[in-house]
C-alpha cells in the first residue's frame, strides 16, 4: 500500500470527472454504475452533490478514493433504489409438478420479474485502478460505503442490496443471449450501455413479463444464472464477509446475483464506534482503521492508528490533517 498519508476517500467533485472516465473506459462491459461517457458522468456527479445536499432523488452518492491527489477508485451508495423509475429483479422460485398417471414429480426453476427491492438502499460501483488492486485499496473503499451509511444512519431504511455483475464469455452475457436478446434486435453491448445511460425501465416495457421456464433455457444461459463475473469474485467475497446473503434474485440483463442484508446487521455497522477527537500522538504504525469526519459533501475517510477510551480518541498526525480535525470534533472509525 502506498503512503497512509496519502490516501483518502471522500465525495467526487467536477474536477474529478477525467480520473472517473478513466475508471470506467478500464472496466470492461456490464459495469452500468460508471459508463465511459464524459457528459453522463458529469450528470452523475451533479446527481451526487444534490444527494448530499439532501435532496429526495434517485441515483448514487460516489465516494472517490483519492491516492497522491488523485482519484484511482470508486464507490457508490444508492440511498433509495427505485426512485425515478422502478428497479426491477427477477426472483428465483420452484415449481413442481406431479403426474396424476405414474405419480413422477418434476421440480423446476422458475424466473418472475419482481419489485420486491425497491425503497431498498445500494451499495455498488466498486472500482480501483488495476494497479493498486492488490494493495487492500479494494477493501478500504467498500468499507468506506458501509461507514458513510453508518455516519448518515438516519438518512437510510432497513434493507441494503449489491447488484453484482454477472458472467460473461469474452464481452458476451449467455443470459441476455437467451432471455433479453430474444426480444430486441441489439447486443448484450448495446443493451448494456442503454441501461447504464437511461435505466432498464426499456426491458421492463418490452421484455418478458410472463415468468420464465428456466430449463427452457439453453444449458449456458442456465449455469450463468446467479454467477458471477471473473472481476467480482473478490467484491462478492467482501459481500459475504460483511454478511449480505444470496436470497435469489437476479440482475435482469446478465442474470448475476443481488446480494441482501438488513443494514443494522452488517459487520461494518455493528462495529462501527464514535468518539470525541482528542488529539494526535505518533503511536501504531498499522493504520488499521478507516476514520470519518464530517456529513454530506463534508464527508471525509482516511485508514489511521485509534486509541480510544471514554468515548475519546486520539489519532496519528496525519490521518488528523487529512481529515482536517479540531479537537473536540465526532469521529468515526472502525476496522478495515
Amino acid at each position: 500500500m502506498s503512503e497512509p498519508d496519502s490516501i483518502r476517500i471522500r465525495p467526487v467533485r467536477n474536477d474529478d470527472v477525467d480520473a472517473l472516465l478513466a475508471l470506467a473506459r478500464g472496466s470492461g462491459p456490464g459495469f452500468t454504475n460508471l459508463p465511459a461517457d464524459r457528459d453522463i458522468l458529469r450528470e452523475r456527479i451533479e446527481r451526487s452533490d444534490a444527494l448530499l445536499a439532501g435532496e429526495e432523488l434517485g441515483g448514487a452518492i460516489i465516494l472517490g478514493l483519492e491516492v497522491g491527489g488523485r482519484v484511482r477508485g470508486c464507490g457508490m451508495v444508492f440511498p433509495r433504489i427505485g426512485v425515478d423509475w422502478p428497479f426491477y429483479s427477477y426472483r428465483i422460485s420452484y415449481t413442481t409438478q406431479r403426474s396424476s398417471i405414474d405419480g413422477r414429480m418434476v421440480r423446476f426453476p422458475v424466473l418472475t420479474l419482481t419489485n420486491d427491492l425497491e425503497d431498498c438502499a445500494e451499495v455498488g460501483g466498486l472500482i480501483v485502478d488495476p494497479t493498486l488492486r492488490r494493495g487492500g485499496y479494494g477493501r478500504m473503499i467498500a468499507r468506506s460505503r458501509y461507514l458513510f451509511i453508518g455516519c448518515h444512519r438516519a438518512d437510510f431504511g432497513k434493507r441494503v442490496i449489491a447488484d453484482l455483475r454477472g458472467w460473461l464469455d469474452q464481452g458476451r452475457s449467455p443470459f441476455w443471449d437467451a432471455v433479453g436478446g430474444r426480444f430486441y434486435a441489439m447486443s448484450f453491448a448495446e443493451a448494456d450501455h442503454i441501461n447504464a445511460t437511461t435505466g432498464n425501465q426499456f426491458i421492463a416495457d418490452l421484455g418478458p413479463r410472463a415468468p420464465i421456464y428456466v430449463n427452457m433455457l439453453s444449458e449456458e444461459a442456465q449455469q450463468a444464472i446467479g454467477r458471477v463475473h471473473d472481476d467480482g469474485r473478490g467484491a462478492h467475497a467482501l459481500l459475504v464477509e460483511e454478511g449480505f446473503r444470496d436470497d435469489g434474485y437476479v440482475d435482469i440483463f446478465d442474470a448475476g446475483p443481488t446480494m441482501i442484508a438488513m443494514i443494522d446487521d452488517l459487520k461494518a455497522i455493528r462495529t462501527l464506534h464514535h468518539a470525541s477527537y482528542a488529539g494526535s500522538r505518533d503511536g501504531d504504525p498499522l493504520h488499521d482503521h478507516l476514520i470519518a469526519h464530517g456529513k454530506g459533501a463534508g464527508f471525509r475517510c482516511a485508514p489511521g492508528s485509534i486509541e480510544a477510551a471514554g468515548g475519546q480518541a486520539v489519532t496519528d498526525p496525519a490521518s488528523a490533517a487529512l481529515l482536517g480535525l479540531s479537537e473536540g470534533d465526532p469521529i468515526g472509525y472502525l476496522a478495515i
